[in-house]
């Protein structure tokens, strides 16, 4: 439950994220286009009034160098009232400068006779017309220079300057108004922005929701076998894993069942045996004793099943853990296969069955000797039970630059076609009547495979019921980690 809690607390997570993205998404562009078009609306209306007051002053400024203002009285009251005019409309301050840095003329009649010293003004005597604009302090400054030409040449001078400063007050109100508008709209959409991120977040989510309730219904086991959310490709592809996976599970508890049932049947079995044997012996009163000694040699046989099918499950059980057990070392195969052959040689001379080895070219291969005599102990131990008598057992062993190949072939009784493929399932048999009669346990090919596979290796087999059987093993000579 902690690993759905995990995932829960994840999907949570995952959706937060998605609003975050959401709203970061909508949010950013919003107050970026937000600053910009408060920045550009200042920039242009700042622009233009700068434009529409140069105008004006330049127009101005011709008229007062047309009727010699600075040294015609009789004009001045004409001109003193276009300058006021001009102050007002655009709520700005005016004054004319002289060539001697003198205030002619202030509108605000606050500095009219001082002298004037600043970097503008000079530079306007020199012929530069200057405008400046003043964010912080927001006005706009210029100073025109009042360039007339000299009496009866072409020469031009600077006369005077008119310096203007205007109040951008006004473009400063419809900036603020402007803003606030703006920023409500802003608020509003980061409102829908949130709204819709939720909306979409929890649909994309919710699929993702759906498949961690069904996971952990069915890890309760109150959902159905088979999850089914396909909204998109994604959750299709995990519910595809998914099911494959509990599939496998199902297999694998299914075995294991069947697994700690066959074992739990196959050691009650000799236990059964010898209770009826030792309770049969009991119950007789006066019993002969050529009677004992053959229940006692029942009993014998019954404890050295038991001890087989003991031993069996133990090598299984070792064989499950993992290759690291492993102890290789470079073997000579032929010598491995003499040694085995020649230790079932009287289990086969037993059932006159005929023993065979054939070699191709000497071999020599890393393996785990006692693992892999008990692998092809069990094939040439079962071709040989499961023989017919006067029958034979052929091995042989090749080898390329890569693999060694051994084949056990048999001329038996054969493995029916649709058995083939349980053969190696442990504890399966079969013919299960005259397997007991042999003492199989039905795990000797379990294990065999298992060996097979630690070593990196293939087993296949091949049979036609009522002729034999051929097991074909490949392993590499070289064993690599």
């Amino acid at each position: 439950m902690a690993k759905f809690k995990r995932l829960t607390d994840f999907l949570k997570s995952l959706k937060f994220r998605l609003m975050l993205i959401g709203i970061l998404l909508g949010v950013i562009p919003g107050v970026l286009l937000r600053a910009g078009m408060l920045g550009s609306y200042e920039s242009r209306a700042v622009s233009l009034r700068t434009s529409e007051i140069l105008s004006q002053a330049k127009v101005l400024a011709n008229q007062i160098i047309s009727y010699d203002y600075l040294n015609n009285p009789d004009m001045a009251n004409m001109i003193d009232v276009q300058l006021q005019q001009l102050s007002t409309i655009y709520d700005g301050r005016v004054m004319i400068i002289d060539e001697s840095f003198h205030i002619a003329k202030d509108t605000y009649d606050l500095d009219t006779g001082r002298t004037i010293i600043s970097e503008e003004v000079i530079k306007s005597f020199n012929g530069d017309e200057i405008t400046k604009y003043d964010s912080e302090n927001r006005y706009i400054e210029m100073t025109i220079p009042l360039v007339q030409t000299v009496e009866g040449t072409e020469e031009r001078r600077v006369a005077g300057v008119m310096m203007v400063s205007v109040s951008t007050d006004s473009i400063r109100l419809n900036l603020e108004y402007l803003s606030r508008n703006t920023l409500v709209m802003e608020l509003v959409i980061v409102f829908v922005i949130v709204l819709f991120s939720y909306l979409i977040a929890a649909r994309l989510v919710r699929p993702f929701y759906e498949l961690s309730h069904s996971i952990g219904l069915v890890q309760a086991g109150y959902g159905d076998d088979v999850l089914a959310v396909n909204d998109y490709t994604e959750t299709a592809q995990i519910c595809e894993k998914f099911n494959k996976m509990l599939g496998r599970m199902k297999i694998l508890n299914d075995s294991r069942e069947e697994f700690v049932s066959n074992v739990s049947h196959e050691l009650k079995t000799p236990l059964t045996s010898m209770k009826v044997l030792a309770d049969s012996i009991n119950s007789m009163e006066n019993a002969p004793m050529e009677l004992y000694q053959e229940f006692m040699a029942d009993i014998g046989n019954e404890v050295d099943r038991e001890t087989k099918i003991i031993n069996d499950l133990l090598s299984l059980v070792k064989m499950d853990k993992s290759a690291a057990g492993l102890n290789i070392s470079n073997t000579n195969i032929i010598d491995l296969l003499e040694q085995i052959l020649k230790r079932l040689k009287p289990i086969a001379e037993k059932q006159k069955i005929e023993l065979v080895l054939e070699s191709f070219r000497p071999v020599s291969a890393d393996v785990d000797e006692v693992k892999l005599t008990l692998a092809i102990t069990n094939l040439v131990e079962n071709a040989i039970k499961y023989n017919r008598e006067g029958g034979w057992v052929h091995v042989s062993l090749n080898a390329d630059h890569q693999y060694f190949y051994l084949k056990v072939e048999d001329s038996g009784i054969g493995i029916p076609a649709d058995a083939i493929g349980h053969i190696y399932e442990r504890f399966y048999r079969v013919d299960k009547s005259h397997s007991r009669e042999i003492g199989g346990t039905g795990l000797g090919l379990a294990i065999t495979r298992s060996v097979v596979l630690m070593h990196r290796g293939a087993i296949r087999a091949f049979s036609t019921e009522g002729e034999g059987t051929i097991f074909n093993v490949r392993i590499p000579l070289n064993y690599i980690l």
